[in-house]
C-alpha cells in the first residue's frame, strides 16, 4: 500500500470509530470494534473490517444496523475528509480478535498439561 492510500485509510479507521462511538443510539448495535480499513490504491474504494463483541446473534443484529447505515457513515466521511470523490464502503466481519483469544486460550491449556505432566515426573 502506498503512503496516501495508508493515511487515507487511517483517517477512515478514525472518523468510522468516532462516528460509531457517538453518533449511533441504536440500541441493538453492540460493541463494535473498526480493526483495520484497507482502501484502493485509486481511492475510491474502502473496505471497513468490524469485530463485534458478543455472541453470533448480538453480532448479526450490530451488522444489520451498520448495512443500513451505511449512507450515514459514508456521508460522515465526506463532510470530515477533503476528497473530491468519498469512497465506496463495504463493511466487512473481521473474526481476528476471537481468533487470537481462541489461540490464547489453547496455549493456556498447554502450559498447564505441560505443568502437570513435569509435576508428575518428579
Amino acid at each position: 500500500m502506498s503512503y496516501r492510500p495508508a493515511r487515507l485509510a487511517e483517517s477512515i479507521k478514525e472518523i468510522v470509530a468516532d462516528v460509531l462511538q457517538h453518533d449511533f443510539k441504536d440500541p441493538r448495535l453492540g460493541f463494535v470494534t473498526v480493526t483495520r480499513v484497507e482502501v484502493s490504491s485509486d481511492l475510491r474504494h474502502a473496505k471497513i473490517f468490524l469485530s463485534v463483541h458478543g455472541s453470533p446473534a448480538e453480532e448479526k443484529a450490530s451488522f444489520e444496523v451498520l448495512e443500513r447505515a451505511k449512507g450515514y457513515i459514508r456521508s460522515a466521511l465526506g463532510k470530515r475528509l477533503r476528497l473530491r470523490y468519498v469512497p465506496e464502503i463495504v463493511l466487512k466481519p473481521d473474526p481476528s480478535i476471537e481468533y487470537g483469544i481462541r489461540v490464547a486460550k489453547i496455549l493456556e491449556e498447554i502450559r498447564k498439561e505441560e505443568t502437570r505432566s513435569d509435576g508428575e515426573e518428579s
